[in-house]
């Protein structure tokens, strides 16, 4: 799956946060990835065999193992539309950022700690993301708990949630109470 453009408002608007973003995908499994920032000059590439460097070099997740202190990478967009008005205050830094596909290339590579979406995303935006998450040894899931699935006929995902292996069950646990109301809106 290739996303020639990720993150095309920061494109437009100059802001260094847009990437082009190449998956490979085996039986719905997202298993290889390569995400390049053009403006940065930043690559990630990796797979489940070879693992992810980040700019040539081995990189890895956060093993961080609470989200106290823990950078989140959140929507620009929507952090605008006031999405993420329940965890300000929390015991974490939110980072508004764009290109969903980059902020899941930082934390396959330990630059973040986690980032995650309440609202609707196409397989092309995350799956290279999605596939260096994986590669790196960190989680990817649904909102829903589950594994992430692509090439399904409805390529259309509820949200997603990505982190370094340690944080799954705080992930999921923050973002429980929010997941219903996300799906009504």
């Amino acid at each position: 799956m290739v996303d020639p453009l990720d993150g095309t408002r920061e494109f437009v608007t100059g802001i260094p946060e847009f990437c082009v973003s190449i998956g490979f995908v085996e039986n719905g499994r997202p298993v290889a990835g390569g995400i390049y920032n053009p403006a940065t000059d930043e690559s990630f590439l990796g797979s489940i065999e070879s693992g992810v460097t980040y700019n040539g070099k081995p990189a890895q997740p956060s093993q961080r193992k609470t989200l106290g202190g823990a950078l989140v990478l959140a929507s620009r967009s929507e952090v605008k539309r006031g999405e993420w008005k329940p965890f300000e205050g929390a015991a974490f830094t939110i980072r508004p950022m764009g290109s969903v596909a980059y902020k899941l290339a930082m934390v396959s590579a330990g630059l973040a700690d986690v980032t995650f979406t309440l609202t609707p995303k196409n397989e092309w935006d995350v799956v290279a993301g999605a596939a260096l998450v994986l590669s790196a040894g960190g989680f990817i899931g649904t909102l829903e708990g589950n594994s992430l699935s692509a090439n399904r006929r409805d390529p259309l995902l509820s949200g997603l949630l990505a982190s370094g292996p340690f944080l799954k069950d705080a992930l999921l646990a923050l973002v429980k109470p929010h997941v219903r109301v996300a799906q009504q809106a």
